[in-house]
């Protein structure tokens, strides 16, 4: 058993495909209508075969509830991980991502999290 697809929810669909894709470069792999929404599925330029990233629509109120909490806390969604998180750090904020946390050491790991404009908080972590 493997995972094959992940979801994140997001409050808009097109504005997530946007910034998913020209921000932070995945690729899409999937748009498909599925009655009033779609399934969007995008993936790593590096693994355009590997685990996709579903951009699922936070119309369920438990849904909404969740991701509002999750933010509210500064809880991150999800966690990407970069080869080099100065670069990576770098890289996105000259597209316009806003960092909510700045490249910190944790022991063996250096983490950041930035703001997806999605209703979201995305973590990503160098190991």
């Amino acid at each position: 058993m493997k995972i094959i697809v992940t979801s994140i929810f997001v409050q808009d669909q097109d504005k997530a495909l946007e910034f998913y894709s020209e921000k932070l470069g995945f690729v899409k792999k999937e748009d498909v209508p599925v009655g009033e929404f779609r399934w969007i599925t995008l993936v790593s330029p590096d693994d355009q075969e590997g685990t996709e990233l579903l951009l699922e629509p936070n119309n369920h109120p438990a849904a909404k509830e969740y991701q509002e909490k999750l933010f509210a806390d500064g809880i991150p969604a999800t966690m990407f991980g970069v080869a080099d998180i100065r670069k990576e750090y770098k890289r996105l904020r000259k597209k316009g991502v806003t960092f909510t946390v700045k490249p910190t050491e944790m022991g063996e790991v250096t983490i950041a999290v930035f703001d997806d404009t999605c209703g979201n908080l995305i973590q990503i972590i160098q190991k």
